[in-house]
């Protein structure tokens, strides 16, 4: 029998629960425009993952650590299948704080799709399908978490692969410059500067790109200019 990660409500800490069959905790499938990253404007299926060890303070999904259901890899298949969409994106929350989304991952590039995956940083990415794009954050100052940043993943890191720092104050975009700087982590892949929703303009965080000269790529969060903080979009 094995074993499956079920994420608890009140700390989303993992605890044991016996199945026969992989199965996730999944908060929500949807399909929508991929709003971040390389695969930004495709049409794409969402599939997010329930839990998350982490309380970011400006977290858009709180909503997705604790409420889901449980489905077998084969359901989840399925109902992804059901869009019609190319593009497959594993968000969360923390998808990989539940281990049995890194069989999921496999699935979904056995089946051909283009598969990219949201993480925190915090957890582990040696074990990610080597066909999946990794999209990792580095947790600036204003998210509360920054000492949570897993240094340990920069040498996992490939071309095919996104750092994405989400930047709240001009304090918050320096020590994202000293840090770029530091790991030298513009040599590893591609790296995503964004400005926190609704915390800081978009234009001050343009200008200070182009008067620092960081080779970094600006992006705004599409799906939000298109709806807002509409949950499924």
């Amino acid at each position: 029998m094995s074993l499956e990660v079920q994420e608890t409500p009140a700390t989303g800490s993992p605890t044991a629960a016996p199945s026969r069959v992989p199965r996730l905790r999944i908060n929500e499938i949807f399909h929508s425009l991929q709003g971040e990253a390389d695969a930004v404007g495709f049409p794409s299926v969402f599939v997010r993952l329930t839990g998350c060890p982490l309380r970011c303070t400006y977290c858009d999904t709180e909503y997705a650590f604790h409420a889901g259901e449980w489905l077998e890899l084969p359901e989840i298949l399925a109902r992804v299948r059901g869009y019609g969409a190319r593009h497959v994106c594993v968000t969360g929350g923390e998808p990989l704080a539940q281990p049995n989304c890194l069989q999921l991952l496999e699935r979904l590039c056995d089946a051909g799709y283009a598969v990219s995956l949201e993480t925190s940083g915090a957890l582990d990415i040696a074990g990610v399908d080597a066909r999946v794009s990794r999209v990792v954050d580095v947790k600036t100052p204003e998210s509360g978490e920054a000492a949570r940043n897993r240094i340990e993943n920069f040498p996992h890191l490939t071309a095919r692969d996104q750092l994405k720092f989400v930047i709240g104050s001009r304090a918050d975009f320096d020590w994202s410059r000293e840090f770029l700087a530091e790991h030298e982590l513009a040599g590893r892949c591609q790296v995503l500067f964004s400005p926190s929703y609704g915390k800081l303009a978009p234009t001050a965080l343009a200008d200070w790109i182009l008067e620092e000269r960081l080779p970094v790529r600006f992006q705004l969060q599409l799906h939000k200019i298109l709806w807002g903080e509409t949950p499924g979009k």
